[in-house]
């Protein structure tokens, strides 16, 4: 079955709705140049209200790994998504300190990329659209792809379905497809994960 990752949390309003909803894991995003950017202090309120059973992640941009695993070590996050430069060598480096799971996405533009996404020692690779402006890449692309990965860029309630019962990704991670406005939207949320279960089920 398809795992679900909710991405860009920032308000108490979120959290009580993916407890209602209970999606796989969650986003907290620490890039200061995001508009969904939160502080280490506001993740960690959010985390102490938030249903046990969710995993939460953490995203990054060449963040010092320090910082990042000081986060995984104090229980702030579960899990770090790498988005910047980050090179194998610093995901080792990170993996060494933290000793937790570590998700390395990867922007597709075309072939290459999933070759690298293929053999990158993260434990974990999210395939993205990269911009952040909820456009999906060129899905043709995924064919060639043999390991587990995480779906992103573009996912929205209408698309999930049909991008589960094509794909089978080991999860799919939504972010401006389930807002209004800018902000999490319930309504959208709820339609999203029902749309990623009618994929399932197919």
């Amino acid at each position: 079955m398809t795992q679900v990752k909710m991405c860009g949390l920032r308000r108490m309003e979120d959290i009580e709705a993916v407890n209602r909803l209970m999606p796989d894991y969650i986003g907290f995003v620490f890039a200061p140049g995001s508009r969904r950017f939160i502080s280490p202090e506001e993740a960690a309120a959010l985390r102490q209200a938030l249903r046990p059973g969710i995993r939460v992640v953490g995203v990054f941009v060449d963040e010092d790994a320090e910082t990042v695993a000081r986060l995984l070590a104090d229980g702030v996050i579960d899990i770090a998504q790498l988005h910047g430069h980050e090179d194998e060598a610093a995901i080792a480096r990170l993996k060494a300190l933290a000793g937790k799971p570590v998700i390395r996405a990867f922007r597709v533009r075309g072939t290459e990329d999933l070759r690298a996404a293929e053999a990158s020692a993260a434990d974990m690779v999210l395939l993205d659209a990269g911009a952040g402006d909820g456009k999906t890449f060129d899905w043709s692309l995924l064919s060639s792809v043999s390991r587990p990965y995480f779906l992103a860029g573009g996912l929205t309630p209408e698309n999930a379905a049909e991008a589960v019962r094509r794909f089978r990704p080991f999860a799919v991670d939504v972010s401006s497809g389930i807002e209004t406005g800018g902000f999490k939207d319930y309504n959208k949320m709820r339609a999203f994960i029902r749309a990623v279960r009618e994929g399932d089920s197919v």
